[in-house]
């Protein structure tokens, strides 16, 4: 991994209260709009913050765009990273240097609103160990939000996520450690949160069609993404000798 621009170009002392940590991969054209947002609602309410951005070795100019941002805001970091190793594994890279009491995840493609963050802060405080943001909405065609819903539930049953969990999610710090404690070369950040068998919970969350460009995972791409993801699970909770995390207690 490579740092072209600041991690943190503030001089804040004290750690934030929330980081956003945010994979990014060709999502150029929705960046501006989605920092403006998170700075909007997160200033509106007070909150000191951080938003670590992650780039998955995007092929186009986006990391000018990123370094800009951290240049002008003191809240924004810029990881660079050397090579693609995808939107999960670019996630734990982010988890790694978020110092914020609540880590939010959530993807760049304004599909997740932003404005949802405080709600799922709010529950995080009922002493839940992460909140998703359950998704909502017509986002995707029927066929695609068919097997979404169709994989989710699959997960719900062998993990104990909620069935309309996404990525999006609020989580303590205990949480991140958990996550980071586990070592797999094709992490799933959604179902490696439902093994830590930690309390979950998730509350609705509209989310909306994607304003531009279309979804890096095709049919196969999610189809082979999902089977992995299971089998993981599977091997993890059934097969002790498999494991190379604990469980997190």
């Amino acid at each position: 991994m490579k740092n072209k621009s600041n991690l943190f170009a503030g001089t804040t002392l004290q750690d934030p209260y929330i980081s956003v940590v945010v994979p990014v991969y060709q999502n150029r054209e929705t960046l501006y709009a989605l920092f403006n947002r998170l700075h909007q609602v997160l200033q509106s309410k007070g909150f000191s913050y951080e938003i670590i951005f992650v780039n998955d070795a995007s092929p186009d100019d986006l990391l000018v765009i990123l370094e800009k941002l951290a240049r002008e805001n003191s809240q924004v970091g810029v990881l660079d990273l050397e090579r693609n190793i995808g939107q999960n594994q670019a996630v734990l890279v982010g988890l790694r240097y978020a110092r914020g009491t609540c880590v939010v995840i959530m993807d760049a493609d304004l599909q997740d609103p932003p404005e949802a963050i405080p709600d799922l802060v709010d529950k995080l405080q009922e002493g839940t160990a992460a909140v998703f943001a359950g998704r909502r909405g017509q986002y995707e065609s029927p066929f695609r939000l068919f097997t979404s819903r169709l994989f989710k539930k699959l997960l719900q049953l062998l993990c104990g996520v909620p069935e309309d969990a996404g990525i999006f999610v609020a989580m303590n710090r205990h949480t991140v450690k958990c996550l980071l404690g586990f070592n797999t070369t094709r992490p799933s950040i959604v179902a490696m949160i439902g093994c830590t068998q930690l309390p979950l919970v998730s509350i609705p969350v509209v989310r909306a069609q994607r304003p531009s460009g279309i979804s890096a995972y095709s049919f196969w791409r999610r189809f082979k993404a999902g089977l992995l993801t299971i089998a993981w699970v599977i091997a993890w909770k059934w097969f002790p000798g498999f494991r190379t995390s604990k469980r997190c207690e």
